[in-house]
C-alpha cells in the first residue's frame, strides 16, 4: 500500500475555534485581551491607524503641484441666453453680463456657445470668448464680434 504524502502546512490548526474552555488556550477572553476597543464586537481598525498616535500619512509633508487655483474658470452662455436678455444692437461684455446677473460677479471669464437660436443683432465685446459656430451665427444675424 502506498503512503499518501500530505503537503506541509495543509493541516494547519484552526485559530478561529475560540471560547471552548480554559484548557483550549483560547478560552475566556478568546485571544482578544482585557477591555478596550479591540475586545468589543464589530471592531475594525482603519488602515494606517497607530493606536491614537499621529499616523505616518499625517506626519509626512504634502508635496506635488496642483493647478486648481490657477485654472481658468469659464462660465458658459448660450445663444438662447443672449436672445432672452439682450435687445437689438446691444453690446455683450463681461461687465454687462455681471450686471444683468447672467453670470456671477466672481467669474473672470465667459464664453458664448452655439446652443439655441439667436434672432437679434448683438455685438460681442472682446472681454467675452466665443466659439467659431457661435461667431458665425452672430455675424449672420448682422452683429459684430471684436
Amino acid at each position: 500500500m502506498e503512503k499518501i504524502l500530505i503537503p506541509s502546512g495543509s493541516n494547519k490548526f484552526k485559530k478561529n475555534i475560540l471560547g471552548r474552555g480554559i484548557g483550549s488556550g483560547r478560552g475566556k477572553t478568546c485571544t482578544r485581551g482585557h477591555k478596550g476597543y479591540g475586545q468589543r464586537a464589530g471592531t475594525t481598525i482603519k488602515l494606517g491607524f497607530e493606536g491614537g498616535q499621529m499616523s505616518l500619512i499625517r506626519r509626512l509633508p504634502k508635496f506635488g503641484f496642483s493647478n486648481a487655483p490657477h485654472k481658468k474658470k469659464v462660465n458658459e452662455i448660450n445663444l438662447t441666453d443672449l436672445d432672452k436678455h439682450f435687445y437689438e444692437n446691444d453690446t455683450v461684455s463681461l461687465n454687462v453680463l455681471k450686471s444683468k446677473k447672467i453670470i456671477p460677479k466672481t467669474v473672470r471669464f465667459a464664453k458664448v456657445l452655439f446652443k439655441g437660436v439667436l434672432n437679434k443683432k448683438v455685438n460681442i465685446d472682446a472681454s467675452v470668448f466665443i466659439t467659431k459656430k457661435a461667431k458665425a451665427e452672430v455675424i449672420s444675424k448682422g452683429g459684430t464680434v471684436s
